[in-house]
C-alpha cells in the first residue's frame, strides 16, 4: 500500500470499529429495559432458555439446585402492576440430582379476539418475571431469573425471525433483560393493519382472502383497492365480509389494460387511511423465497386475456402484475 493512502485506511478502519460498536450498543438498547428499584432483594436463579417461538409459544428452563423430593409444586409468575398470572412449571430431575424448571405454554394478549385461545392473559407493558416454588414441608420460596445467554448470530440470520407477532392476535411477546440482568417480558398490542391469510389463483380471477387487526371503523366502511405502484391510480373492488375476515376478487379487467406489464399492490381503505395487505403474522424471514407463485393466463370477463403473477414481495406486501393482450378462444370463458 502507498504511504499517501496510509492514513485513509487507518482512518476508515477506525470508523469500521465506532461503528461497530454504535451498532452493538444499538442492539443491547433494544433488548434491555429499566432495572425495577424498591424491591426486596431475593434467591436468583439461572434462565437456561428463554423464548417465544411462532409468535405465542413461551418456551422456559431454569435451573434449580435442590432435589425433586424436596419440592410439591412450581410455577412461573408473570407481574405487572397488580395484575399476576401463572404458568405452571414441570420438573424434570437431571443427572447430577439437580432440577430443571420448563414451561411450554401459549401466550394471549389482552383483546376480543384471543377469548377463545388457551394461555395467560396479558396487557401490553412489561412483565417482571419470579419463579415460585412450594417445598414438601409447604413453604414457599420467590426467586427472581437471571436473563438467558443472548442468541448466537447464525440464529439472527436463520430461515425464522427471533420474534414475530402472534398468529390469533397481531400481538408481540418479545424476551427482554433488566439493566440488571433479570429476564422480563415485553408486550406490545397489535396494530393497525391487512393480513393477507391467502390467495387463490384460478383461470378467471384471482381470490384474496384477508383479517381485518386491530380495526379502527366498522367493517362495512373498508373497501379493497389496487394501487399502481409509483402512481396514484387507483382501482377499486367490492369486499366481501364475514366477521373481522374479507375475501374479494381482484380488478384485474380494470388493471390489464394495454400490454404494458403493470405492478399494482393491493389495500384496504377507510377515510383517508390505506392498509397494505401484507403478511406479517409469520416467523418467516424472507417471504418472496417462501411464499412462491407462478405466472398465469387469465380469461376476463370481457373476453379478453391477462398474464398475471400475484405474489408476496420480500416486505410481505401482496402485489399483483398483470399484462393485457389478445382475446379469449371462443368458449374459453365456459372452460374456465
Amino acid at each position: 500500500m502507498s504511504d499517501s493512502l496510509l492514513p485513509y485506511a487507518v482512518g476508515a478502519a477506525k470508523r469500521a470499529r465506532r461503528a461497530a460498536v454504535r451498532m452493538r450498543r444499538r442492539v443491547e438498547q433494544m433488548h434491555t429495559v429499566p432495572a425495577i428499584d424498591g424491591v426486596k432483594p431475593r434467591p436468583l436463579l439461572q434462565a437456561v432458555h428463554f423464548s417465544v417461538s411462532g409468535g405465542r409459544t413461551l418456551n422456559f428452563a431454569v435451573a434449580f439446585p435442590r432435589r425433586a423430593e424436596a419440592i410439591s409444586a412450581a410455577h412461573l409468575e408473570f407481574s405487572r402492576g397488580r395484575r399476576v398470572v401463572h404458568v405452571d412449571l414441570e420438573q424434570e430431575p437431571q443427572s447430577d440430582g439437580t432440577l430443571l424448571l420448563t414451561a411450554t405454554s401459549p401466550l394471549r394478549h389482552d383483546d376480543p379476539s384471543e377469548t377463545a385461545v388457551r394461555g395467560p392473559l396479558l396487557s401490553t407493558g412489561t412483565w417482571r418475571m419470579e419463579v415460585v416454588v412450594t417445598g414438601s414441608d409447604g413453604r414457599e420460596l420467590r426467586a427472581k431469573i437471571s436473563a438467558a445467554p443472548s442468541a448466537s448470530s447464525d440464529s439472527l440470520d436463520g430461515p425464522t425471525l427471533s420474534t414475530s407477532p402472534s398468529p390469533t392476535s397481531g400481538a408481540i411477546f418479545r424476551p427482554v433483560r433488566s439493566v440488571d440482568g433479570r429476564s422480563m417480558l415485553s408486550v406490545r398490542g397489535p396494530r393497525h393493519h391487512a393480513e393477507l391469510t391467502s390467495f387463490e389463483l384460478r383461470w378467471d380471477r384471482v381470490v384474496v382472502h384477508g383479517r381485518l387487526i386491530a380495526g379502527r371503523a366498522p367493517v362495512s366502511e373498508y373497501t379493497a383497492e389496487a394501487v399502481l405502484r409509483r402512481s396514484s391510480k387507483s382501482v377499486t373492488a367490492p369486499v366481501e365480509w364475514d366477521g373481522d375476515r374479507f375475501t374479494f376478487d381482484v380488478p384485474l379487467a380494470a388493471m390489464s389494460v394495454g400490454r404494458t406489464t403493470r405492478t399494482w399492490d393491493m389495500h384496504l381503505k377507510t377515510g383517508g387511511t390505506r392498509l397494505k395487505i401484507t403478511r406479517r403474522l409469520t416467523d418467516v424471514r424472507y417471504p418472496k423465497q417462501v411464499y412462491r407463485t407462478p405466472f398465469r393466463i387469465v380469461a376476463l370477463d370481457n373476453g379478453s386475456l391477462a398474464r398475471v403473477h400475484a405474489y408476496v414481495t420480500p416486505a410481505g406486501v401482496f402485489a399483483v402484475s398483470c399484462t393485457g393482450f389478445g382475446t379469449a378462444p371462443r368458449g374459453a370463458e365456459e372452460v374456465a
